[in-house]
């Protein structure tokens, strides 16, 4: 039975968070200063590593959006001055 998860994310560049397979993203949000992923899983799915970056407004990024990762979304953190920008990966 699928049912909706959170992952919670660093504000740093680059991080992998072990997810089941198939997990479809639905929303990246600030929560509580988090930075927290909420996606579709199956529970009983194997696991694997997706890949985040985050970049900062401002910050170069280093790699083709669209073909190498995929924009997740950007959250804007409570005291309004850091906004920062999600994207995947793509293997």
């Amino acid at each position: 039975m699928k049912t909706i998860y959170k992952y919670i994310l660093t504000a740093k560049g680059s991080q992998k968070i072990p997810m089941p397979m198939n997990a479809e993203i639905l929303s990246i949000q600030n929560q509580n200063e988090q930075i927290c992923i909420w996606a579709i899983v199956d529970p009983k799915e194997e696991k694997e590593l997706r890949h985040f970056e985050i970049f900062g407004t401002g910050h170069p990024i280093n790699y083709k959006t669209g073909g190498e990762a995929t924009f997740i979304g950007t959250v804007q953190m409570s005291s309004g001055s850091l906004v920062l920008h999600v994207f995947e990966k793509v293997k």
